[in-house]
Formats: structure tokens, sequence, C-alpha cells
């Protein structure tokens, strides 16, 4: 009997070790860590890199597996994330933690618009054929990041950047409808893939990023993922700005 190749497991073992990541992320925030869990939403995101590249090197494609990193991601970078936000709101909210959604405070239901929409997303990215070299809407793992971020911001020696926006509810749910609606927008963002025959000209905005990231990494530590997901956004709008133009 002809013995199974044991490495066409692996993309999707990274794949499950993302969805695990994400629920301990969700048990973290729950705990009252919201650092753990912004932590844990970033190591999602490397497996969530790495089972994609695996898949790549390996040729280990599969049905299953790309639904399976759907599924993981919906966990991982729509409900953790949203959870991570519902305890900012509730903080910003200045309520018990003894109140909450169950006690009447509907208003704390709005992160998990979130896991809504990334969930939308998800499902638009794994029936659209346009988005194999770019991607159309926030991708989830950067919208995740983005969340991810304001927590490491907090805890670090620039939190004065970044308290005024989470001490503020009405800032908070303006977030999460902005970053609701960059889910699913028809914007047309770009890869970090390099494909043969691209010319550096080409690749400017891609270029441009990584010197971002960078700088913001020296300066900033793990807060710096705010400001990296922020110039990959507004790259992206002027990227499709410069073509309308061309057009």
């Amino acid at each position: 009997m002809r013995l199974p190749n044991p490495t066409k497991y692996i993309p999707n073992t990274l794949t499950l070790v993302n969805l695990f990541l994400g629920c301990l992320s969700i048990v973290a925030s729950f705990e009252g860590n919201l650092l753990l869990a912004g932590y844990l939403i970033l190591f999602a995101a490397v497996f969530d890199f790495l089972d994609g590249f695996a898949a790549r090197l390996l040729k280990a494609y599969s049905s299953i597996g790309k639904d399976l990193d759907s599924l993981s991601d919906l966990v991982s970078f729509g409900v953790a994330p949203s959870v991570i936000v519902f305890h900012l709101l509730k903080d910003a909210l200045a309520l018990a933690p003894e109140q909450g959604f169950s006690n009447g405070n509907v208003i704390l239901a709005i992160p998990f618009l979130i896991a809504v929409f990334s969930a939308l997303r998800l499902a638009k990215f794994n029936v659209d054929t346009r988005q194999t070299s770019s991607f159309i809407g926030l991708p989830t793992p950067a919208n995740a990041m983005f969340i991810a971020g304001l927590v490491f911001g907090l805890s670090s020696s620039h939190a004065g950047w970044f308290e005024p926006l989470l001490a503020s509810p009405v800032a908070i749910i303006a977030m999460v409808l902005v970053l609701s609606a960059l889910l699913v927008l028809p914007i047309p963002m770009f890869s970090l893939k390099v494909k043969k025959g691209d010319s550096v000209k080409g690749l400017w905005k891609q270029i441009l990023l990584v010197a971002i990231s960078v700088v913001a990494i020296f300066l900033m530590g793990f807060a710096s993922v705010v400001v990296i997901i922020l110039g990959y956004v507004l790259l992206s709008i002027i990227d499709n700005v410069f073509a309308a133009f061309r057009k």
C-alpha cells in the first residue's frame, strides 16, 4: 500500500495553528489581557502567511484547505478583533465588569460588525477570480492587525497618541463602521507578491510601504502596525487615483 505524502498536510496544519491562536486570543480578551490577545492575532497572521507559502512551495493545494483557511481567518481576524474592540468600547463607556450586553447595553453589539463584514469579505474572496494577485477591499488579516496595533499603542511609550481615540465611544464606533466598510467596498488594494516581469517602477507602492514599515518599526515598535496598515490603505487609494488619471 502506498503511504500518503506527509508534506501535503503541512499547509492545513499551519492553518489550524492560525485558528488555535485566534481562539486563544478570544480567551485572552475575556480574561482582560488585551495585549496578549493582540500578540496572538499577530502570530496568527504569521501562520496565515506561512500556510499559503507552504501550499505554493509544496504544491499542496486542496479545496478543503481553501475552506479551512477562510474558516480559520474568520475566527482569528474576524471574531478575535471584534472581541478586542468590544472590551475597548466597554472601557470607553466606563461600564463595570458585571455590566454588558445582557444588561441592556446593546451598543456593545456594534464591534461585532467587524466579524460580520469579515465573513462577507472572506466569502467574496473565495469566489472572486480577480483577487489572485491583488485584493478588492481590505484583507481581513490587515484589518485585524490594525486593531491589534491599537492595543500595542496603548501599551507603548506612544500611548498618548492612541488614548484620545480609544477613550471616545463615538470614535471607536466610527472606526468600526469605517473598517467594516473597507472590508467590502470594491477598492482595489495591492499585494506584496512580486511576479516575474514586474518592473521597479510598477512596484513603487510596495517599495514605499516597505520603507514606511522599516522606519515605523524602528520608531514605534509593535505600535507601528497601525501606521503600516494606514499606509497600506492610503497607498492603495493613491494608486487607484493614479490609475484613473492614466485611463
